[in-house]
């Protein structure tokens, strides 16, 4: 059974619902409790980088002041993710609530908020070397790490889910607002995070070598700081046997997440199986993937996808059902079928988080109450209170 673990990067919303820069203040807290083992300690997470603390169950800061990352223990079942997922978003809402705070899964703020950068040696390198656009992300997503054998395969995995990722993003879209005003995007996180110069799809690889031989040439060329930043959509970690799937969106509800972890574990162990067996690396281009990620960042599950099969447009549901079939065997056999099936129809049905999002906009007109809605989901409710 491969191991799954989830990071979730959460924002930090003050009682006015605008997001606040206390999550360094709740992350103080959280340490004070005695839960020093769990909270890993801020220059740890720095030297560290992006790929910090998987393997360990943690809180950590993030680049901006109103957000704080959680990261659940190596689970083996989806019922471990939908345990460790909900203890560690209690845990950081209880740390917020005692500053004064909540927290909301929300992969950008609804309302107009001028991001606070968190104090720190590498945080303070990266707004430097990056500009305005280090100063205005403040974006949330979702990491899903799932074990591999070695690079070998690892690097097999990433050449064959690669066309697949766009549809994940699609899949947890929960952005559909920037400064306030909605943009027309689904998941507009996923274009602020493409501004980042090592972001995005890349082509295939000839095998580990040629993988970590880019990496060497990412860095030589100065640009980004670390192995912490090379963003790839999809990258294998640079301190644990995963490959880690960077495109989603935080979701608003832990369920989702949970089906999101699943299928990210059902295409790993479908592309190590192609792997095996001699299986062609799907051909599409990098360029045409940059398409595909761009029309399911815009229209979400509510219109049209790149089919990561034909190249050609289709309806979000037809895609999502192309999926499901192609991780078929191997959610059956690690046991996640029902359930990540069960998911997908509920996403289907319902909408995500940005549907969720506009919904009560629509109904209240006020986008502070998108980020109380938002708290109340992400706290466990069915339902927000809000319409």
């Amino acid at each position: 059974m491969r191991t799954v673990g989830v990071e979730e990067e959460l924002l930090v919303i003050g009682p006015d619902g605008v997001p606040a820069p206390l999550g360094p203040e709740a992350l103080e807290v959280a340490s004070r409790r005695g839960e020093g083992e769990d909270v890993a300690e801020h220059d740890r997470a720095e030297r560290a980088g992006d790929d910090a603390e998987q393997g360990t169950a943690h809180l950590v800061p993030e680049l901006k002041a109103q957000q704080m990352e959680l990261g659940t223990r190596v689970c083996t079942t989806l019922d471990e993710v939908h345990r460790e997922l909900r203890h560690w978003r209690n845990r950081a809402d209880a740390a917020a609530v005692a500053v004064g705070a909540r927290v909301a899964a929300l992969a950008t703020s609804p309302v107009d908020v001028v991001p606070v950068h968190t104090e720190g040696e590498r945080y303070g390198r990266l707004l430097e070397a990056f500009g305005q656009t280090a100063r205005d992300v403040l974006t949330c997503g979702c990491h899903v790490h799932v074990s591999v054998e070695d690079d070998e395969e690892g690097v097999a995995v990433l050449n064959r889910i690669r066309v697949w990722l766009p549809v994940l993003t699609a899949l947890t879209s929960n952005s559909p607002y920037w400064r306030g005003q909605d943009t027309g995007y689904a998941s507009f996180r996923s274009q602020v995070w493409h501004r980042w110069p090592s972001a995005g799809p890349n082509g295939p690889f000839a095998d580990a070598a040629d993988y970590h031989r880019l990496v060497d040439d990412v860095l030589a060329t100065g640009t980004v700081l670390d192995t912490g930043m090379v963003y790839f959509d999809a990258r294998l970690s640079a301190n644990w046997p995963t490959v880690e799937v960077r495109t989603a969106d935080v979701c608003l509800r832990v369920e989702d997440a949970v089906t999101l972890a699943g299928l990210v574990r059902g295409l790993v162990e479908t592309a190590a199986r192609e792997w095996r067996s001699g299986a062609a690396v799907p051909g599409m281009r990098a360029e045409v993937l940059r398409l595909a990620v761009w029309r399911a960042g815009r229209s979400g599950l509510t219109g049209d996808l790149v089919h990561p099969r034909t190249g050609r447009p289709a309806p979000a549901a037809a895609v999502l059902t192309d999926l499901l079939e192609h991780v078929r065997p191997a959610l059956a056999e690690a046991g996640d079928d029902e359930r990540v099936s069960a998911g997908v129809a509920a996403l289907l049905d319902r909408g995500t988080g940005a549907d969720l999002q506009r919904r009560v906009l629509a109904a209240t007109g006020d986008p502070t109450a998108v980020v109380r809605a938002a708290v109340d989901v992400t706290a466990g409710a069915e339902r927000p209170t809000a319409p």
